[in-house]
């Protein structure tokens, strides 16, 4: 019997030792390799940032659409296009200096500086990126050699697009002025007008509608192309593609270096921008850059 007892006691030690022996393993284990709930939650990139919006203001053709063309690379850098379109030249600086815009796109620098100066505004140009030869037009007649005495003749009632119109009346014999290069001659400088012409002044988004009831019309790109004309082919005249006057991405001294804009600049002066402005206006348009 003792032997028996013996026994037993011996197998039970055995059985202690070898469940110690077990516990001992599993708590020195090495750690499982699957991720614990907390961490599978991690995530294992940062969060996309947020994209900025910039808020351009633009005429509709061809600035909006130019625009419109390039928001897709902007997008790919995290910049949101929000364009508001303009038939006006007074607004979209207005709103620029009012921060109501983050920068605009429709003017020359002539322009820029004129209404910095009548406004006391300080707006400044970030980079240029077209030329808008400018033309004249005429639902009447079919070259200027038909143009009558006393004819009517429509430029823009502004100040840079005006002197510009009568320089470029000016360069076809039309009129000649007291210095045919001044962007700011006023009718007040014409020193010949041969055939007597009776030049009138209009808002230069109004001109289009007007070509039935005038003469000729000296009418801005942007409008003409609005207006369903090709420059190309139904202007009588049109500046060349030497014209100074490039289209201008314009800001605020406030945020023309910001990252946001200068990638906008980037853009509107990339090849794609080219591109586009080459095979949508077919010569009617000019890149500047």
């Amino acid at each position: 019997m003792k032997k028996v007892l013996l026994t037993f006691f011996s197998l039970t030690l055995i059985l202690v030792i070898a469940a110690c022996g077990n516990n001992k393993t599993a708590n020195n284990a090495p750690a499982t390799t699957a991720p614990t709930e907390a961490a599978a939650a991690e995530p294992t990139t940062a969060p996309a940032a947020d994209p900025v919006t910039l808020v351009i203001g633009a005429s509709p053709v061809p600035h909006a659409e130019i625009l419109k063309a390039i928001a897709p690379l902007l997008e790919a850098q995290g910049i949101k296009l929000e364009i508001k379109e303009f038939t006006d030249y007074i607004l979209p600086n207005t709103q620029l200096a009012e921060k109501q815009l983050d920068a605009n796109f429709f003017q020359h620098k002539p322009y820029l500086d004129d209404q910095n100066t009548k406004n006391g505004t300080d707006l400044v140009s970030v980079t240029a990126v077209h030329v808008e030869p400018f033309g004249a037009y005429s639902k009447k007649i079919k070259s200027i050699d038909e143009l009558a005495e006393g004819a009517k003749v429509a430029i823009p009632n502004d100040a840079t697009n005006g002197g510009r119109a009568l320089i470029l009346l000016a360069k076809n014999g039309l009129i000649t002025l007291k210095d045919d290069t001044n962007i700011a001659s006023t009718k007040a400088d014409i020193t010949e007008n041969p055939k007597k012409l009776d030049i009138i002044e209009l808002d230069a988004a109004m001109l289009p509608r007007q070509l039935e009831e005038v003469d000729l019309a000296l009418i801005n790109t942007n409008f003409a192309l609005d207006a369903g004309l090709v420059p190309t082919k139904d202007a009588l005249f049109i500046e060349g593609g030497d014209s100074p006057y490039a289209n201008l991405l314009v800001a605020r001294p406030d945020n023309k270096d910001s990252d946001a804009i200068k990638k906008l600049a980037a853009a509107l002066n990339s090849a794609e921008a080219k591109a586009f402005i080459e095979e949508k206006y077919e010569g009617a348009i000019i890149p500047a850059f």
